[in-house]
């Protein structure tokens, strides 16, 4: 669908015997997360560049009674609430602090002063969303399409603020009925494999305590209203290489004289598919892209070198190094082979480490969204090739601690069924990162607030289905 907004069949509709009691509030914000969904969408931000995204959630955290510290790993936002589980106060609405980090770079910022994490009498749950769009394009043709040429939200991450968002407003609203510690972070260049990183090297643990168990969630092209969620290790790990090939350069009508880069790149990226269909057994999994490849500036010009970025992604480490030092073996011999007289440069561009779902905390987060959602809501999707840089904020933490990270999908499901009925499911539905990837707002983001505000409870203490 282009002009109109996607719409679908599907309800959406919860299990009322087993629905927490915060989850009543849901139908009073809805129109109001879609309308802030429709906004966020419009007004994309690369990594780094989520200024105006991180004003927003920290204005409407403050507003829920969060207190919320902006500039965490330059420009994510933390939103924290201690509760010991008495009932707010009727009459004046509740509203928290905003403090902001100086803004300056990691190396040259200031000691951000002590802010030691209040205690909470009871466990406190991270919540994890990104918050930067791609340099895509886009091709949506909805009415709320980007309004940035050449940027867009193409992997979702507008979705999982605004989920996170309204599940803060429903936490905030029932503090009658848990209690513990919240901990939400709204974290920046997650496409760059850097925020998460950045974010704990800026004292994210001294400053806000050590969660008792992460949760996150990423929508995919999954029938809307599904939840999928897999034990162990769950989003792949990456690896991004730039390769420069150096030849040596000329006149196209003499292509004697020269080493042609060209040539050069072209057989390499031949070669490397037999990396993985050559050098890995069949029962695991790798995948190597070539995604770029530039040389040249004039049909008649042999250039002097050309440049290829890669992409890996692997599950374990053995199979990580194997694939590594196959792709750096094929370069360099390649180059070899075509006399190349210097050697190539391959230089990493960024890294991803492997999102490993603990299985415990699977199963205890699952078991209670499929109480709300209904079991047949909720499968296992297996592994994913995507990557994730979720995990750091559990493998970094002290003593390390426990993660589980879902996807929700965001699809037609009558669209889904028929392309996979016909067998056209990877040419008819738009996936992450195309320009024309738009998960559906309803019942998208009702099942993305249920499934977290749910999930918390579930590692909340006192949290509780509605009587």
């Amino acid at each position: 669908m282009t002009a109109a907004e996607p719409k679908s069949a599907a309800t959406g509709e919860l299990n009322s015997t087993s629905r927490p009691a915060a989850l009543r509030g849901l139908d009073a914000i809805r129109d109001d997360l879609a309308d802030l969904y429709r906004d966020l969408h419009a007004h994309p931000e690369l990594s780094f560049e989520e200024h105006r995204t991180a004003a927003e959630v920290a204005r409407r955290a403050a507003s829920y009674g969060y207190e919320v510290t902006t500039g965490v790993g330059r420009t994510g936002v933390v939103a924290v609430l201690a509760n010991d589980g008495a009932k707010p106060d009727g009459g004046a609405e509740p509203h928290g602090d905003v403090k902001r980090n100086s803004g300056a770079e990691p190396d040259s910022r200031p000691e951000p002063a002590d802010r030691t994490p209040k205690p909470a009498a009871g466990p406190t749950v991270l919540l994890r969303a990104d918050m930067d769009a791609l340099p895509v394009a886009e091709r949506t043709g909805l009415p709320y399409a980007s309004r940035t040429d050449g940027v867009m939200h193409a992997c979702g991450h507008d979705m999982h603020v605004t989920c996170l968002l309204g599940a803060l407003k429903l936490l905030a609203d029932a503090r009658g009925d848990w209690s513990g510690r919240i901990v939400a972070v709204f974290q920046p260049a997650e496409e760059a494999g850097q925020g998460a990183q950045e974010m704990v090297d800026d004292r994210f643990y001294e400053r806000f305590g050590t969660p008792d168990v992460v949760l996150g969630q990423h929508v995919a092209p999954l029938p809307a209203g599904m939840i999928g969620a897999h034990p162990g290790a769950a989003f792949a790990a990456t690896d991004a290489l730039r390769v420069r090939l150096f030849g040596k350069g000329g006149h196209g009508s003499r292509p004697e004289t020269t080493i042609d880069p060209v040539v050069l790149a072209a057989s390499t990226v031949m070669r490397l598919q037999t990396v993985v269909s050559r050098e890995i057994a069949g029962g695991e999994t790798a995948v190597v892209t070539v995604g770029s490849v530039r040389a040249g500036t004039k049909h008649n010009i042999i250039p002097d070198e050309a440049e290829l970025q890669l992409n890996i992604r692997t599950y374990t480490p053995e199979v990580r190094t194997r694939v590594l030092a196959a792709v750096e073996r094929i370069i360099r011999g390649e180059a070899a082979t075509a006399g190349a007289e210097k050697e190539p440069e391959i230089t990493e561009i960024d890294t991803f480490p492997v999102v490993i779902n603990d299985a415990d905390a699977v199963d205890r987060t699952m078991a209670a969204v499929s109480a709300v959602l209904g079991t047949e809501r909720v499968v296992d999707p297996g592994q994913v090739t995507g990557s994730e840089d979720v995990g750091i904020f559990a493998t970094a933490a002290p003593g390390q601690v426990p993660l589980c990270y879902w996807l929700f999908g965001g699809a037609d499901a009558d669209e889904v069924i028929a392309a996979q009925r016909a067998g056209t499911f990877e040419r008819d539905i738009p996936s992450n990162h195309s320009p024309s990837f738009a998960p559906l707002v309803e019942p998208t983001l009702t099942t993305g607030v249920t499934a977290l505000t749910t999930a918390a409870l579930a590692w909340l203490d006192g949290g509780r289905p509605a009587r």
